[in-house]
């Protein structure tokens, strides 16, 4: 399976393309740019892009289909209907934040349970909301590989894909739902809640076999085993390391500080529980801390 990757210097926001090998067919994970990089690698390699498949509509995943389009002009860009109904709200409301894009009506959808072939590639996308609603992770598995190996260092109780797909080679490309070493917020524009955030990675992204490779919408890949093992998040979700008790405010809110744990971009993102109960994941940088 190949893999390229381009990362956009001001986001820190990753463009993947992806083909089974050189001369055949390709698709890309999101358009967040820089593409030149990978329109000269899919030159190189001989491949024929034929889709875009977005993860979620915000602008720094999305900015840069037309350029994509230009070079590919019959290339078909999907997402979830979800997230392109987001994506005309926000470009209607006119807000300027940047999280809208107006070519959502040139899109085309797609949905959990269906199923994307490109040359020996399967791609099922799994249904991963919190950081948005509509949020869309796709693991893609080559099926003219070796099945996997089940050494030690498969974690007790793993399931096979609940995408569908299981044995040879397989990643999976999670948007901003999963980080190396972090989890994605759930107050970005369009989110739904922590408890579907939490539930996508520790019901769905950690059910995928250990060996799985995780490439994330921002920052460095990772595999479900490291995070299973390392992440600070999954690790108090486990049970392993206790929770946090320490009063702090966030978003100019009281509030208990259950986790303060790495974000992708060197900063740090914060569990908080409101008074109520509830439970939210912040930037770091808008918690107080009263110690």
């Amino acid at each position: 399976m190949i893999v390229e990757t381009a990362s956009n210097p001001q986001f820190l926001s990753n463009t993947y393309l992806v083909a089974d090998g050189e001369g055949g067919p390709a698709f890309f994970i999101d358009a967040g740019g820089p593409v030149e990089p990978l329109i000269a690698a899919a030159e190189r390699l001989g491949l024929t892009p034929t889709h875009v498949l977005l993860t979620h509509h915000h602008y720094d995943h999305v900015c840069d289909v037309d350029k994509l389009r230009k070079r590919w002009p019959a290339l078909e860009v999907v997402i979830n209907p979800i997230e392109s109904d987001l994506m005309r709200a926000a470009a209607g409301e006119g807000d300027g934040d940047g999280d809208g894009e107006s070519g959502a009506e040139r899109m085309g959808s797609v949905q959990a349970g269906e199923t994307l072939r490109f040359g020996t590639l399967e791609v099922c996308p799994l249904n991963t909301p919190g950081h948005t609603a509509g949020m869309l992770s796709f693991l893609v598995g080559d099926r003219s590989g070796p099945a996997p190996s089940k050494g030690s260092s498969k974690r007790p109780g793993a399931s096979s894909a609940p995408g569908g797909f299981s044995g040879g080679e397989a990643v999976v490309f999670t948007g901003d739902t999963l980080f190396k070493n972090s989890v994605g917020g759930v107050k970005a524009p369009g989110h739904t809640t922590y408890t579907d955030l939490r539930d996508s990675i520790m019901g769905t992204l950690m059910e995928l076999p250990p060996e799985t490779i995780i490439y994330p919408g921002h920052s460095e890949p990772t595999s479900v085993a490291q995070e299973w093992d390392s992440n600070s998040f999954i690790r108090v979700w486990r049970g392993l390391d206790p929770e946090g008790a320490e009063p702090c405010v966030a978003l100019g809110e009281p509030a208990t500080l259950v986790l303060l744990g790495q974000d992708y971009d060197g900063g740090t993102k914060a569990w908080v529980r409101w008074k109520d109960g509830a439970d939210d994941i912040v930037p770091g940088s808008r918690v107080e801390r009263q110690g």
